[in-house]
């Protein structure tokens, strides 16, 4: 099983992803992704859907027209662990950000 990441990790990790901020009640992290019409953001979420599937490890997330905002853990962790890290960085990538 992965590791949940300690507060030292937690926070280099997240120095390297502006825009996404920590949820304590939650353990995991979150960001909003605005684009111009629902079709841009349908393709966003149809990309980080396929990331996710490839990578087996998936986000809680909801989407209303143009927006669609994204929460990462690791459930059977029961926290933040790198696996979320590297889907937020693919995620960041996918947006162009």
């Amino acid at each position: 099983m992965v590791e949940k990441l300690d507060t030292a990790a937690r926070e280099a990790a997240l120095a390297d992803l502006p825009g996404w901020t920590w949820d304590e009640a939650r353990d995991g992290i979150a960001r909003h992704f605005a684009f111009r019409d629902f079709n841009q953001a349908f393709a966003f979420m149809t990309a980080v859907a396929l990331a996710a599937e490839k990578a087996d490890h998936h986000p809680e997330w909801s989407n209303v027209w143009n927006k669609v905002d994204i929460f990462l853990t690791t459930h059977d962790a029961h926290g933040l662990t790198q696996r979320d890290i590297a889907l937020a960085e693919k995620i960041d990538r996918l947006a162009g950000a």
